[in-house]
């Protein structure tokens, strides 16, 4: 499916082709401090479908308990989240769903992660496969 994306501002604007069916939400601590909410929505983007038209966004390099390293992206100018991705070599990216036009139209979650760290009165959406932890 063909998508259309922007920061709030404008700043950046970007389009991909992704996977409906790959719509995840975690709830993992540092994506409810990162997204400023209770959970973050991605869908996934494969990295030669993914292309920014217009702007640059601003890269925070996030490391993980694990080790591993994930570039966060975000515009510089209002702040919105953009996308996360591996720091070297990205396959693919993960779009935020608040970013992308066409959100409306993507369809349900295919799974969830980090249920454990949902908050107590976030609906567990019981129909939406979920994990403890990330699998």
């Amino acid at each position: 499916m063909k998508v259309h994306g922007q920061c709030h501002c404008g700043a950046v604007v970007f389009e991909a082709e992704v996977q409906a069916d790959t719509i995840a939400i975690c709830h993992c601590s540092d994506c409810q401090v990162l997204s400023g909410s209770v959970y973050r929505a991605n869908v996934s983007a494969r990295a030669e479908h993914f292309h920014i038209v217009k702007g640059t966004p601003r890269r925070y390099v996030k490391i993980g308990d694990s080790g591993a390293q994930r570039v966060h992206a975000f515009c510089e100018v209002c702040g919105s989240p953009i996308y996360s991705s591996a720091l070297h070599d990205p396959q693919s990216y993960s779009l935020r769903i608040g970013s992308l036009r066409e959100r409306c139209d993507l369809g349900t979650p295919a799974r969830q992660i980090w249920t454990k760290r949902r908050l107590a009165w976030v609906d567990p959406m019981t129909d939406v496969p979920g994990e403890d932890y990330q699998p």
